[in-house]
């Protein structure tokens, strides 16, 4: 079932590109409808998911290195996995209209959607690596493709990071093969029996290694500076998955193999991880507020939640606080993880419509537009309030669990880095209002003409993902149920 999901994408994107008879429209259908039949899929294993390791497939692939296809479900993996088929979804649904080179088009985000489901999948370390450097070669191709601005010297900047951060954390699962014992790259063993438990400087290094890979695809302060120019110039579904699920690839390896497979060294170092995640919160939202054009203000502010997910990892892992706490702030980063996809998602569907329609991100060149396009204006208010955490909405459950993780570990840096990083929701809100108030109040922009409401299709990409955003702020326990049982494992791993 879970390999179904996982490649039924590829083999679609195969039939795209292999059969030329297809028209443009019967592509773009063809993906719609493949991407609709994943999300059912993940509804029923959803639905069927029973707890531990579910759907679990584990086959031989490279013997010599004890490596192997070994893909299954949990409480971390299941609600990203969801997150991926519903956003792909969107994200085709939003390309209803698009024609420039649409065949290809279609079949690299049909890719990228089985690269996904993939890395969310993988339990062992080779199969993850794989996964996570093909979903650096895909969405270079889409932003150098499909892109806009400087998009060939974006998409090089993006590629060059983004690939030396894989080699950093190559060099990481080499160390954590090496120090198993039997050699081994399953993450289920390598849980169950976590390498260099009695070598504190080797974890340490294994870690380092780790941690460089991750932090770059995250990404946070300071290995960030790629993040900006691919947004900006990158389409808008491609800014869609970059942000909503490529992003999750970084935090997710934190939270699936650094703490729980390195659980000594992540507890050592977690005052460094708490910090990082401080500062990525507090510049992201700074950095945000001093822009003008749109899409690099929602890319800093993905910095700035991305590092909320951070610092509640980082958290989790420091010694002698409140269990239960610590328990929390792990439940609060995956459901981030989930939040940020669907909201961040929308507003960068929603940057889209500037550029569809008037070729530019500027801020300033707007003005008025709730007049001419109201439905447009209260898509991205809602979007806007989802961000900064408004009660109600996804982002609201995310961001309280943290604080509440973070602070009610008891201990005196902890509790000071919450409240600074509460600073970081007053400092979004500042933004977003200013954003409103700037592009859709006020007198009317020289572009602001140009601006019409939204189409069906765009409509029909953006508004299920605010309504799930509602949905999680208003009833959350379907997604936190599934959670808890992942966040207690790491705090039981942490305590051992």
């Amino acid at each position: 079932m879970l390999s179904l999901v996982i490649f039924l994408p590829l083999a679609v994107a195969a039939a795209v590109l292999g059969v030329p008879a297809l028209r443009d429209k019967a592509v773009v259908w063809l993906w719609i409808a493949a991407s609709a039949a994943d999300l059912v899929l993940v509804a029923v294993m959803w639905l069927g998911y029973g707890g531990g390791v579910g759907y679990e497939t584990r086959l031989r692939w490279i013997p010599t290195l004890n490596a192997g296809y070994h893909v299954g479900v949990d409480g971390l993996s299941l609600p990203l996995i969801a997150l991926t088929a519903v956003l792909f979804l969107m994200c085709a649904i939003f390309s209803l209209r698009d024609t420039a080179r649409i065949r290809a088009y279609a079949a690299l985000f049909l890719f990228l959607e089985t690269v996904s489901l993939g890395l969310f999948s993988a339990q062992d370390l080779l199969l993850f690596f794989v996964f996570f450097d093909l979903s650096i070669v895909g969405m270079y191709f889409v932003i150098a493709g499909w892109g806009h601005g400087d998009r060939a010297r974006s998409a090089l900047k993006f590629f060059l990071y983004t690939f030396l951060g894989s080699l950093a954390l190559l060099l990481g699962f080499i160390g954590l093969y090496l120090g198993s014992e039997p050699h081994t790259f399953d993450l289920v063993d390598l849980t169950r029996e976590p390498p260099f438990a009695t070598a504190p400087g080797g974890a340490a290094l294994v870690l380092l290694a780790v941690a460089v890979g991750l932090a770059v695809k995250t990404p946070t302060f300071p290995v960030h500076t790629w993040l900006p120019p691919a947004h900006t110039d990158a389409p808008a579904a491609g800014s869609a998955i970059l942000a909503g699920i490529l992003l999750k690839m970084g935090t997710y390896g934190f939270a699936r193999i650094a703490m729980p497979v390195l659980p000594g060294a992540w507890q050592r170092h977690a005052w460094v991880v708490v910090a990082i995640g401080l500062i990525s919160v507090l510049y992201g939202a700074l950095v945000a507020l001093a822009q003008d054009n749109i899409k690099r203000l929602i890319a800093y502010t993905s910095i700035n939640h991305m590092g909320y997910i951070v610092l509640a990892l980082g958290a989790a892992g420091l010694a002698g606080g409140a269990t239960a706490a610590r328990e929390l702030a792990v439940t609060g980063a995956v459901t981030q993880m989930v939040s940020h996809g669907l909201v961040t998602g929308a507003l960068f569907l929603l940057a889209g419509i500037f550029w569809d329609r008037a070729g530019d991100y500027d801020l300033d060149r707007y003005g008025g537009i709730a007049e001419h396009a109201p439905v447009f204006a209260r898509l991205t208010a809602v979007a806007a309030f989802a961000s900064l955490g408004l009660p109600g909405l996804s982002g609201f459950i995310a961001e309280f669990q943290i604080f509440a993780g973070v602070i009610g570990t008891g201990l005196v840096g902890a509790v000071v880095a919450g409240a600074l990083a509460v600073v970081g929701i007053l400092i979004t809100a500042a933004l977003f209002l200013r954003v409103l108030h700037r592009a859709f109040l006020g007198r009317p922009g020289e572009l602001t003409p140009r601006i019409t409401d939204v189409h069906g299709h765009e409509l029909g990409a953006i508004m299920p993902l605010l309504v799930l955003s509602v949905l999680i702020g208003v009833m959350p326990y379907p997604l936190l149920r599934l959670i808890e049982p992942f966040s207690a494992s790491i705090e039981s791993l942490m305590g051992r």
